[in-house]
C-alpha cells in the first residue's frame, strides 16, 4: 500500500475519542464498513490518520458520536450488536443466556453443510458410475443431429434432483448447454436460510459471519422497531454482512406460505409456543432441508395441569413423569411431523435438545407419500401409573405384510391392564408422542467433533460439548428414561449408586444409559418388572422400616423376585466421559440464568422486589418507592418468568404475529 500523508484531526472530547476507538475497526475499515463509513480512521488518541487515505469529516464524526452515545456494543462471536443503554418498554434488547442456543445452531448449521456437500458429492459419483457405464454399452447406439448419444428416458430421483440444481445455474454458455445436464451441476448450491423472528438480527449476523459456505440468511420480523434494530446492526458489522443478510417487515406466517420449499434451512425461535408457525415452516422448508425449532413455553408442554393447552397447541396430552422434558421434545417432534403429513412431507430428527429453559429440534424434511404412510409406526400413547414411575408405551399403529405388500394398520391394545402391574394403582394415559429416536447418533458425534475443532469461535463451548457428548452416549432408540432417585423413594429406601444400579441391569442382559434431559436420569431397555426385581433384590440386602400396607412401595415389595439381581461391578457401568472425567452437566454461570421479560410487559413497583437491587434502587419520575403504582422497566428476570418462555432478543410474540400489531405485545 503506498504511503499518504497523515492530516491531523482537529481535537476530539476525550470520551468521544475513547468511544470511537473501540468502534473504529469495525465502523471504519474498509473491508467492513458500510458505504457511509467506507473512509476509514486509524489512531484518533494522537489525532492522525494512518490506516488508509481519506479524512472524516466533523459532521461524520457528530453522527457515530450521536449512534454511539444510546448504545452499548454487545459481542457474541464474532457478531457485534448494539443495545440500548436505557431499559425501556417495548424496546428490542439482549439476553446473553440464549448463548447456548445460538452456539448449538451454529454448530448444527456447519454439520447439516457438510452433510449436504457429502450428500450431492455421492448422488455425483452415483450419476457418474451409471453414465459411464451407459455410454460403454452404447458405442454405436444412434446419434442425435447435434452428436449427442440420446437421453435416458427414465431418470431416478437422484437424477431428477440434479437436473433441478443444474437448471438454477444461470448464464450458460452455449456450449455449456450441450452439455449434459448430469454434468452441469458439479458443485452443491450455497444454502439459504431463513430466520422467520429476527429481532435484533443478532441471530442472523452471527449466521453470515461465522459459518462458511453459507449463502442469503432472510431475517424476517413484524415489528418495525425490530427491522430497524436489524438494520442498524447488519450496517454495524459491515459490507460483508449486508450483502448476505436481507431484513423483511412481513408477518413470517404469510412470507412462508408464499415461498414454498425456498429455503433450505428454517429457523423458529419464538416467544412461547411455535405451534402457529409450524404450518407454513414445513411447507418453506426444501426437499433435504433443515427445519430448526424452538420450543420455550415448558409449563404447557411438561405439566399435567396445562393438558387442554398442549392439546389444543401440539395435539397431544403430557403425563406426569419425571421424563417430562424428553416428554416434550416428543411431542414437539409429533407436531410438527403433524403438519408435515398434511404435504404428502415426514421429518427426520438429527438432533433434540432439553436445555436451560426451553427445547430445540433439529429435523430434517423430505417428500414421500409412501414414507407418510410409516407415521404411525412413529407414534405411541404412555400409560403412566400414578402410584408407581412404571411407564408402558402403545403404538398407534402396526405394519402388516401379506403376500409381498406391507399394509397399515391400527395397533393391537391395550398393552396394560387398566391397574398398574407393579403397584397396582390406576394408570393414566398421554401421547401421542413421537417414540422413533430424537436424535442421529452419527450427526451428534460429528457436530460434537467439529465443535471441539473450532473451540475458541464458540462463546458457550463448555456447555454445549457437555450437552452433545451426553447425547452422544444416550440410547437413541429407547424412549423416555426415570429417575433412579424416585424408583427407590418409590419402596422407601436407600437409592444404589448409579454404577451398582447400571451394573445389575447391564449383567441381566439389558443397555442402560444416562440422558441430557436429567443428571439423575436412566434409559434402559430392560422392562419395567425387571427394574423392580433388582430394586427387590436391592432391598432384601438393604432391609427398610415397614411401611404403610396400602403404599405402592408395599404392594412393589409384597411380590418375590423373579430375578436374581448381581450388582458385580460392569465394566459398561460407567460411560467413555465418565471414565475421561469429562463434564456433563454444568451448573448456571450466574444467578438468575433464566429468560428476560417480554418486552412490553409493564410491571408495577410494588413488584420491584422480584427484580432485584438494581430495579428496586432506581428512582422513577424522581420519586420511585416501593409502595408506588408506577410502571417501571424491568431489566433482570423475575421467579415468575424463569419458568415462562422467552427468546433471545425479544423475538417477535406468537400474540404480536396474531393480531398482525406492528408494536410489541404486552401481556396482561
Amino acid at each position: 500500500m503506498p504511503s499518504f500523508p497523515r492530516p491531523r484531526i482537529p481535537s476530539l472530547p476525550r470520551d468521544l475519542a475513547r468511544r470511537l476507538r473501540r468502534a473504529a475497526p469495525i465502523l471504519f475499515t474498509r473491508a467492513a464498513a458500510p458505504a457511509s463509513f467506507s473512509r476509514c480512521i486509524g489512531d484518533l488518541s494522537g489525532g492522525h490518520l494512518s490506516r488508509e487515505v481519506g479524512f472524516v469529516g466533523l459532521g461524520e464524526m457528530e453522527d457515530v458520536e450521536n449512534m454511539l452515545k444510546d448504545y452499548e456494543i454487545v459481542r457474541e462471536g464474532e457478531a457485534e450488536i448494539m443495545i440500548h443503554k436505557t431499559i425501556a418498554t417495548n424496546e428490542v434488547f439482549y439476553n446473553p443466556v440464549q448463548v447456548h442456543n445460538r452456539d448449538m445452531s451454529v454448530a448444527v448449521l456447519r454439520t447439516f453443510i457438510t452433510k449436504r456437500k457429502e450428500e450431492h458429492k455421492a448422488i455425483m459419483d452415483k450419476r457418474d458410475k451409471a453414465h459411464s457405464k451407459a455410454n460403454q454399452g452404447k458405442s454405436s447406439s444412434p446419434k442425435g443431429e447435434n452428436g449427442s448419444t440420446e437421453k435416458h428416458d427414465e431418470m431416478d430421483v437422484a437424477e431428477k434432483e440434479i437436473i433441478k440444481v443444474a437448471d438454477e445455474v444461470k448464464d450458460l454458455s452455449t456450449e455449456a448447454t450441450k452439455t449434459p445436464l448430469w454434468k452441469v451441476a458439479r458443485e452443491v448450491k450455497a444454502p439459504v436460510v431463513l430466520e422467520a423472528l429476527a429481532a435484533s438480527g443478532l441471530r442472523s449476523i452471527r449466521y453470515a459471519r461465522e459459518i462458511d459456505g453459507l449463502g442469503k440468511v432472510v431475517a424476517l420480523d413484524i415489528d418495525k422497531a425490530c427491522i430497524e434494530a436489524c438494520k442498524r446492526n447488519m450496517k454495524f458489522n459491515g459490507a460483508s454482512v449486508m450483502s448476505k443478510v436481507e431484513p423483511h417487515l412481513t408477518d413470517a406466517r404469510v412470507y412462508m406460505l408464499t415461498h414454498p420449499k425456498e429455503f433450505d434451512v428454517v429457523d423458529i425461535d419464538p416467544y412461547g409456543a411455535p405451534s402457529i408457525f409450524l404450518d407454513s415452516a414445513v411447507q418453506a422448508v426444501a426437499d433435504g432441508g433443515l427445519l430448526m425449532c424452538t420450543a420455550t413455553d415448558m409449563a404447557v408442554l411438561c405439566s399435567p395441569n396445562n393438558a387442554e393447552v398442549c392439546h389444543s397447541k401440539y395435539g397431544s396430552y403430557p403425563t406426569k413423569g419425571k421424563y417430562n422434558h424428553e416428554m416434550a421434545l416428543r411431542i414437539l417432534l409429533a407436531s410438527i411431523e403433524s403438519h408435515a403429513n398434511r404435504y404428502k412431507r415426514y421429518i427426520v430428527p438429527v438432533l433434540s435438545v432439553s436445555m436451560d429453559f426451553y427445547i430445540r429440534v433439529f429435523v430434517r424434511i423430505y417428500t414421500s407419500a409412501n414414507e407418510v404412510k410409516k407415521t404411525p409406526l412413529k407414534l405411541s400413547y404412555v400409560y403412566q401409573c400414578v402410584g408407581c414411575d412404571s411407564f408402558h408405551l402403545q403404538s398407534v399403529g402396526r405394519a402388516v405384510t401379506k403376500n409381498n405388500s406391507v399394509k397399515y394398520a391400527p395397533a393391537f391394545g391395550p398393552v396394560v391392564h387398566q391397574e398398574c402391574s407393579a403397584c397396582g394403582k390406576k394408570l393414566t394415559m398421554g401421547g401421542p408422542i413421537w417414540s422413533a429416536p430424537i436424535h442421529d447418533q452419527e450427526w451428534a458425534v460429528s457436530t460434537l467433533t467439529e465443535v471441539k475443532s473450532m473451540k475458541d469461535r464458540y462463546p458457550a463451548y463448555d456447555k454445549i460439548t457437555s450437552v452433545l457428548t451426553t447425547i452422544s452416549e444416550e440410547l437413541h432408540d429407547v424412549p423416555l428414561f426415570f429417575n433412579l432417585h424416585n424408583i427407590s423413594a418409590n419402596v422407601k429406601c436407600t437409592s444404589p449408586s448409579a454404577v451398582l444400579f447400571r451394573s445389575a441391569v447391564i449383567n441381566a442382559g439389558y443397555r442402560i444409559s444416562s440422558t441430557h434431559a436429567n443428571p439423575l436420569g436412566l434409559k434402559t431397555d430392560a422392562p419395567w418388572h425387571v427394574i423392580w426385581d433388582i430394586m427387590r433384590c436391592w432391598v432384601k440386602n438393604h432391609p427398610i422400616k415397614e411401611q404403610p400396607h396400602d403404599s405402592p412401595g408395599t404392594a412393589i415389595l409384597s411380590k418375590s423376585p423373579n430375578l436374581e439381581a448381581n450388582f458385580s461391578r460392569a465394566a459398561a457401568a460407567v460411560s467413555r466421559a465418565q471414565a475421561n472425567k469429562i463434564k456433563r452437566f454444568l451448573p448456571n454461570p450466574e444467578r438468575h440464568w433464566g429468560p428476560k421479560i417480554r418486552a412490553g410487559r409493564k410491571i408495577t413497583s410494588k413488584h420491584a422486589s422480584l427484580l432485584g437491587p438494581d430495579v428496586v434502587n432506581r428512582v422513577i419520575n424522581g420519586t420511585a418507592r416501593p409502595q408506588d403504582e408506577k410502571v417501571i422497566e424491568p431489566n433482570n428476570p423475575t421467579p415468575e418468568t424463569v419458568g415462562n418462555a422467552t427468546n433471545e432478543e425479544d423475538e417477535p410474540s406468537t400474540k404480536r404475529q396474531k393480531n398482525g400489531d406492528d408494536g410489541l405485545a404486552t401481556e396482561p
